[in-house]
């Protein structure tokens, strides 16, 4: 069975899920606090002045699963900024249905460092929490008591922490050196000490009134109730050497370790009730047996159960940094397995079993005493030293235990898994078996430690230096931010530029790279004074790999190893590290092909000649294979497959660049003419390829596991990727390798077959690939960001959180669609799940326009057009496609997709429609799709309205109107509201000739004369005057006189604004109502009059003089004579209202009163101009 690692940062995708909480502390409170608060800021943005492996990197590490309770279950803890921050998260790949999600990571601020190796956490059997027991450097022990709520809610985690957190100042310790902790339960925890005794702390079980350790209620919380009057703990005191010994030690004050110090323990009852005893790997390399209960040491003997000179004591000593030495596993009662590791020399492992038939005895029997478990170190001429170990054993039929050890290596920073299994007989070991397993049957974990870097970019390559580099380094998962920040600060500082904090911070992380990289490099020109383009790229290429090196280093530190964690219900393996995680799981088989070659292997050797023939290619060679490639996946042909195959390597031409020697590399591989590849050969590979899973997803996944699982898929989808391009150059290079006609490939191989099952699985690749190397923002879901608010706390108060979570595509299209059938055995079931999302029949269904309306919703048009090449040409992926470019304001092309998707998207079928668009389309717009062209094509104008494309709105009006017929349901309603779109849009783009034309067509009335006043009101206030008369208005004319009429009596001021009273006159002249146009211009003249406008002298004509008698008053008396002569003298008269005073409402104006009147205008104008005035109110001029 193969492994790999699949490796996960611990960077949280939101900041709204780090909750700070700051614990008191019992000694020098001032201090404390100033220590505490600094911490907290520390944490909170000085990041950029600290150093990145003490602000990021932790100092220790492990993982906890619960025994008692179900979820969630696992936590990973880890010691963070010189050992004053305690991080706990849990980790928990699955989660029972409906249960909400525990995505919160706690980080508790000590006061004083943490002590090392004295962090343990254990669960209570009768309260669902999780307790953490921490010692700090000045002794001060704190219990944690956290429960589920605390990893889901915010509120919850900071303002519950009172009684849940208890420090306590042991009087022991104040006179003892601590050196380990171990937690044997709840109510009971050990320290050892480095004298070689140890303390065993027991729980009070009253303390104050009520039971210690489990919170009372909120009313009692609070840093007066986190003390106490009364101890917590009861203390007693063990020694190894007796009482004597013990008390010169209190006498004495030396801090090195005594020989007899525990360095490594573990604790057990073997089944039995009441028994607790406890195994310690001492220093001097002895295994010691303590009852708990009485404090009494069993037994001791050597760790490898050798005989030892007492005179080489030295040479046998332990380091004290060891902690990992011994494992105690099984479940048969009275009896137990025990495996203790001897690091001296080559490091030994020892298999003990353990026997009890009461409380106080212990027989300790050496299984194997004639054989030397020595580890077999991972193959190379490196050095390494075995750092931790895992042990599991699984009864089989009662007759066998299968024992399943991990081991894990290290060299510097590098580590490797091991992992070995055996079978023990039940009652006498095989001796035999165990060597030949021990010797033969190490297998190593694959680890994935190539470093990834960018093409090089050549003269025709298409895609810019920078464009690859930053897809590079901000590939979501690869780097942390703090890490990419820190090797920009470096960078910064190699090339002597100065920070700039405020202009950085306003920038996004790739703008601030490439403003770096850009400051060095400058676009310079060749001797023959053209731009020096090839110079300036090899310069901007050298500085990318130069701030690619300083990144490669400062995030080596993250990848060090500091634990080995093993869940035994889900039987996966953890390797705990100091900035990330990795999950050891099955590999898929596709990946035991490739990371475990089998030479024998038809398949192996087909796979592995395919990515070593890749390997000749040369970077320019792959851009062109890849540009060739796009158009095979992208673009819909009509070719033969043959055709294609034939079209590929005309395009490509990578033959004429591959050499002799690495042909012959494939025939010495595959044989001569290519034997060894046949269809059933490909069969198997294709399906290698695609491993779709029927499980039903029973368990949902938590957001760890999401993220776990992806990232699974991300590495497949990438090796997979890789073996079907390869497979695909090496098929086309196969068939038009051949001497004779009859010795072609195509002759005994289906080439077509397998050339479109190749370009199917690189098509769901290329998709897997996009959705993982792309990050969006998308908003907290309604849980989260409740459970990320809290009210009560005045410290959370004052804190800014993120309302937006940053995941990769592929996390926000598929999460509600994963999950596993069990809850055991999940390294296998993460593999089954990334083969299934990888294949190209996934019963996992991503469709790229139901992505696209993803995208379209969290307004990332750019992104959903990066999408296009990879969807079909269904109806309705063509609709999105044109609701893309629409988004994107490219109207015309939206326009073009939404015709051709027309008369697929109308088409009304006989069953249910299905009405999934990722929440792009509401039930009113779903209304409109597939129920005939004229409502498709109403929707359609409802788009382009909301964007104000009136010219578009028009077009697809008409199209609409064009469709609708008698056999159209609801034809009058659909008919009456695209004839006021129509209208709308035609009078917003000013086509009022077609306003015109949709008005006169309309059927309703009151619709009607709305758009009429409308029609009127635009041509009015734009000027259109001369086309406003023009138009007919058949059976509507009335109607505009009185609009007009109406826009007149309302009109004061008619000298300024829209001329009304101008355009009802040419409107009446124009249809020979001249009686009507002359009562336009007497109203006017009295509004002028009114005004006090009517004495302006106009402008004079071509000469430039001015007439005095010309003002606009006589003017218009000019105009009304002349309206009035146009008609019979016996209708020469208009009516108009009375003047005040005279007692009548209306008065007969004939042309004989308009002469007189405008005779009198003229000579009141003209003795104005002669000073001929009165000097006084009711004065009368004297007219000579």
């Amino acid at each position: 069975m193969a492994y790999k690692e699949t490796r996960l940062n611990f960077e949280p995708s939101s900041s709204a899920f780090v909750v700070d909480l700051e614990l008191p502390s019992a000694a020098n409170q001032g201090r404390s606090r100033r220590r505490a608060n600094a911490a907290l800021d520390k944490s909170h943005g000085n990041a950029e002045s600290d150093d990145l492996r003490t602000r990021t990197c932790a100092t220790a590490s492990s993982t906890y699963h619960r025994k008692h309770h179900r979820y969630p279950k696992s936590f990973l803890w880890r010691v963070l900024e010189d050992d004053t921050v305690l991080s706990i998260r849990a980790i928990d790949v699955l989660r029972p249905p409906k249960t909400v999600d525990a995505n919160l990571i706690l980080s508790f601020h000590f006061p004083h460092p943490i002590r090392p190796s004295c962090v343990a956490l254990t669960d209570p059997e009768d309260h669902d929490a999780l307790t953490v027991f921490v010692l700090d450097t000045v002794n001060q022990l704190y219990t944690l008591f956290l429960r589920p709520d605390s990893f889901r809610k915010r509120s919850f985690a900071e303002t519950g922490l009172g009684d849940a957190c208890k420090v306590h100042q042991s009087s022991a310790l104040k006179i003892k050196q601590p050196y380990r902790l171990f937690a044997v339960n709840n109510d009971q925890f050990i320290t050892t000490l480095s004298d070689g005794g140890l303390v065993r702390f027991d729980r009070n079980k009253t303390v104050n009134g009520k039971v210690s350790g489990f919170p009372s209620s909120r009313a009692a919380r609070g840093s007066n109730a986190l003390l106490g009057h009364q101890s917590p703990w009861k203390e007693t005191f063990y020694n190894s050497k007796g009482w004597v010994h013990g008390f010169r030690n209190i006498l004495g004050t030396r801090p090195d370790l005594d020989l007899t110090a525990a360095a490594a323990a573990a604790q057990t009852s073997l089944g039995n009730t009441g028994a607790s005893f406890l195994f310690t790997v001492c220093l001097d390399h002895r295994l010691r047996i303590w009852n708990l209960n009485s404090g009494q040491i069993l037994g001791a003997m050597d760790l490898l159960n050798a005989e030892r000179n007492p005179q080489e004591t030295g040479k046998w000593q332990l380091d004290p940094s060891q902690t990992n030495l011994i494992r105690i596993v099984g479940e048969i009662e009275g009896e137990r397995l025990c495996v203790t590791y001897s690091p001296v020399g080559s490091g030994e492992f020892k298999f003990w079993r353990l026997r009890s038939d009461d409380a106080n005895s212990v027989d300790v029997d050496d299984m194997f005493p004639n054989l030397h478990l020595v580890p077999r170190p991972p193959s190379g001429s490196d050095v390494w030293t075995l750092a931790d170990f895992v042990v599991d054993q699984e009864l089989d039929d009662g007759l066998h235990s299968i024992v399943q050890m991990w081991v894990l290596w290290k060299n510097n920073m590098a580590y490797r898994v091991q992992r070995l299994e055996f079978i023990i007989p039940h009652g006498n070991p095989e001796t035999d078996e165990i060597y030949d397993a021990w010797k033969n049957r190490w297998f190593t974990v694959f680890s994935d430690n190539s470093i990834s870097t960018a093409q090089t970019s050549g003269p025709t390559d298409p895609t810019d230096v920078t464009e690859k580099w930053l897809r590079v380094i901000l590939s979501p998962g690869k780097f942390p931010r703090a890490t990419i920040e820190a090797a920009l600060n470096a960078y910064e500082r190699a090339i002597g530029r100065s920070k700039e904090r405020s202009s950085r911070n306003s920038r996004c992380l790739g703008e601030s790279i490439c403003s770096a990289i850009a400051s060095t490099s400058s676009l310079g020109r060749t001797s023959a004074g053209e731009m020096d383009n090839e110079q300036f790229r090899a310069s901007s290429e050298s500085q990318w790999r130069k701030f690619y090196r300083i990144l490669i280093e400062l995030d080596k530190p993250r990848g060090e190893a500091l634990a080995l964690a093993y869940e035994p219900e889900s039987r996966m393996p953890w390797v705990v590290c100091a900035d990330r995680i990795s999950a050891v799981r099955e590999c898929s088989d596709l990946e035991a092909i490739c990371h475990y070659p089998n030479p024998p292997d038809s398949l192996s050797t087909l796979i592995s000649t395919g990515r070593n023939f890749l390997e000749c290619f040369s970077d320019g060679m792959l851009q062109i294979c890849n540009a060739v490639l796009r158009s095979e996946l992208f673009q819909q042909t009509t070719k033969t497959d043959y055709e294609r195959i034939q079209f590929f390597s005309d395009k490509a031409g990578f033959w004429r660049q591959i050499s002799d020697e690495e042909c012959a590399q494939v025939t010495d591989a595959l044989g001569q003419n290519f034997n060894a590849a046949s269809t059933p050969l490909y069969d198997r590979l294709i399906k290698c390829c695609n491993q779709p899973s029927a499980k039903d997803a029973h368990y949902p996944l938590t957001e760890f596991g999401l993220k776990v699982s992806l990232k699974s898929a991300e590495d497949l989808a990438e090796l997979q990727w890789n073996v079907c391009f390869s497979q695909l150059l090496l098929l086309v290079h196969m068939e038009f390798e051949f001497d004779q006609p009859e010795d072609a490939l195509h002759n005994r191989v289906d080439i077509g077959h397998v050339y479109r099952s190749l370009v199917d699985s690189l098509q769901r690749l290329e998709l897997i690939r996009w959705l993982s190397g792309t990050q969006i923002p998308i908003p907290l879901s309604k849980i989260d960001r409740n459970n990320s608010t809290a009210t009560e706390s005045p410290l959370a108060a004052k804190r800014q959180f993120d309302e937006h979570v940053v995941v990769t595509a592929l996390e926000a299209n598929v999460a509600h669609l994963l999950g596993f059938n069990s809850a055991e055995s999940t390294h296998s079931a993460i593999a089954e799940l990334a083969a299934d999302l990888c294949a190209a029949n996934s019963n996992i269904e991503l469709q790229p326009h139901f992505i696209q309306c993803g995208l379209l919703i969290q307004e990332r048009p750019d992104l959903a057009l990066e999408l296009s090449r990879l969807c079909d040409e269904t109806p309705f992926a063509t609709y999105v496609q044109g609701r893309v470019h629409l988004a994107l304001k490219d109207l015309t092309t939206a326009a073009t997709y939404f015709k051709k998707s027309a008369y697929g998207m109308s088409i009304s079928l006989n069953k249910e429609q299905d009405r999934h668009s990722s929440g792009l389309l509401n039930d009113t717009e779903w209304n409109l799709l597939y129920a005939g062209l004229p409502r498709y094509y109403a929707h359609i104008v409802a788009l382009y309205e909301k964007h104000k494309a009136y010219s578009f709105v028009v077009e697809f009006a008409r199209l609409s109107l064009q469709f609708i017929n008698n056999k159209t349901p609801d034809a009058d309603v659909v008919r009456t509201e695209m004839q006021s779109r129509l209208f709308n849009g035609a009078t917003a783009i000013s086509q009022f000739e077609l306003a015109h034309s949709t008005l006169v067509a309309m059927k309703d009335r009151a619709l009607q004369h709305s758009c009429l006043q409308k029609l009127v009101q635009k041509m009015c206030d734009n000027l259109h005057n001369a086309e406003l008369v023009e138009l007919p208005f058949p059976g509507l004319q009335n109607a505009v006189d009185e609009i007009l009429e109406h826009k007149c009596r309302d009109t004061v001021d008619v000298v300024t604004g829209v001329p009304y009273h101008q355009i009802l006159y040419a409107w009446r002249v124009r249809r020979n109502d001249y009686r009507g146009a002359a009562a336009v211009l007497l109203d006017r003249i009295q509004k002028l009059r009114q005004l006090g406008e009517g004495d302006l002298v106009l402008a004079g004509g071509e000469e430039g003089g001015a007439d005095a008698l010309d003002t606009p008053v006589t003017r218009q008396y000019l105009m009304l004579i002349n309206a009035l002569s146009c008609v019979d003298p016996k209708q020469a008269w208009v009516t108009t209202e009375a003047a005040a005073g005279t007692g009548a409402k209306r008065r007969v104006v004939t042309l004989a009163d308009v002469r007189k009147e405008y005779q009198d205008e003229l000579d009141r104008i003209a003795a104005i101009q002669n000073n001929q005035f009165g000097f006084a109110a009711g004065d009368e001029m004297e007219i000579l």
